[in-house]
């Protein structure tokens, strides 16, 4: 079945630096673009970041553009989001999703920025 389980998130200081990992199976990885998403308390999941199959493209909300970085590696069936300058509007949980099977979701990790 499919599956995505992201880690690397916790606590850290406004402009200290996070890399998240979102680990897949149960579907054809290279054949599908990714996204990461966030949803802070009380607030809507918004999109953060996307990447194509190939992981010549990518697109990010404005609010990360510039600090935030995906990547991924298609032998290892992993996505990554590298964020830097972390600020307190950042906090969120952070999820991983695959466009060719977009309603499974994993469980989130959980990102934590104090100011």
């Amino acid at each position: 079945q499919v599956q995505l389980v992201e880690s690397g998130g916790g606590l850290v200081q406004a402009g200290g630096s996070l890399r998240l990992s979102c680990a897949v199976s149960g579907f054809a990885f290279s054949a599908s673009a990714m996204r990461w998403f966030r949803q802070a308390p009380g607030k809507e999941r918004e999109f953060v970041a996307t990447i194509s199959r190939d992981g010549g493209t990518t697109n990010y909300a404005d609010s990360v553009k510039g600090r935030f970085t995906i990547s991924r590696d298609n032998a290892k069936r992993t996505v990554y989001v590298q964020m830097n300058n972390l600020k307190p509007e950042d906090t969120a949980v952070y999820y991983c999703n695959a466009a060719i099977v977009s309603q499974y979701w994993g469980q989130g990790t959980q990102v934590t920025v104090s100011s």
